[in-house]
């Protein structure tokens, strides 16, 4: 995930050379909008298909359906790798760490269990373990934090960043080689602040990967939000009745070459 970035601010930019080249190997939906301002909501509908609150120094735990509840139930292996946290942590902000951008952190099915939270929530120092042993589990989500993710940082510093500790090393991994079924996604959670287009502004939404159409460009004209995004994933990971807006919401199947 990265911050608060608009489409035009990224794609074709001089400022996200890394990404870019991501955008040219793989595929970009030129018509994908953030639900809503500020960070939050856009993180719950992500995670629950709804945007639940609209208050970003909110640290409640929400018992509603989201992809976690669904993860745990179908057996399907996930982990949260964020900067500037320890194993398991379920605190508020640390550091360059903000739990706004961890809504996992704020969902009953991780955060009213401190054994499943150990076990989900995760150093960003393990991705790197976990993807040089080959052991990355089915989905990953990763939280830079304030000055990697552009939020605080500049774009050249959030670009370098993904390359250095995501791009680079997902590269070396068979799943993401020819043959492989790897998928990365890097997508925004909200545009600048005076972009309300949809609700939270125009912003880039880019794949890559083995199943993911090379150098496509959306020719749909559907619009695309984060409720779309929550119910490609659950596609792909194969897990069914994803949770609130995402049940209703167009999915992204344009964007891979799915079997």
């Amino acid at each position: 995930m990265e911050e608060n970035q608009s489409y035009a601010s990224v794609a074709g930019n001089a400022a996200w050379p890394h990404l870019n080249a991501l955008v040219k190997a793989g595929a970009l939906a030129n018509n994908y909008f953030a639900d809503a301002h500020p960070s939050i909501p856009n993180y719950f509908m992500l995670t629950t298909g709804q945007t639940l609150t609209f208050d970003d120094s909110s640290t409640k735990v929400w018992d509603v359906d989201n992809i976690a509840r669904h993860m745990l139930s179908a057996k399907v292996s996930f982990k949260v790798y964020a900067e500037d946290i320890k194993q398991g942590y379920l605190g508020g902000n640390t550091g360059l760490y903000v739990i706004r951008h961890n809504p996992f952190a704020m969902l009953s099915d991780v955060a009213g269990n401190q054994q499943v939270a150990n076990q989900v929530i995760q150093p960003f120092s393990q991705f790197t373990t976990d993807a040089a042993n080959k052991t990355l589990p089915a989905f990953s989500f990763v939280v830079p934090d304030l000055n990697d993710d552009a939020h605080n940082g500049t774009p050249q510093s959030a670009d370098n960043w993904l390359q250095s500790n995501v791009i680079g090393p997902l590269a070396a991994n068979p799943a993401f080689q020819t043959g492989g079924d790897g998928l990365l996604i890097v997508l925004f959670d909200e545009s600048l602040g005076t972009d309300i287009s949809n609700g939270g502004g125009h912003i880039a939404c880019v794949f890559w990967g083995p199943i993911v159409k090379a150098g496509y460009t959306q020719t749909s004209k559907n619009t695309y939000q984060h409720q779309s995004m929550l119910r490609t994933i659950m596609e792909v990971l194969s897990l069914s009745n994803p949770p609130g807006a995402a049940a209703s919401a167009p999915d992204m199947n344009e964007f891979f070459n799915l079997k």
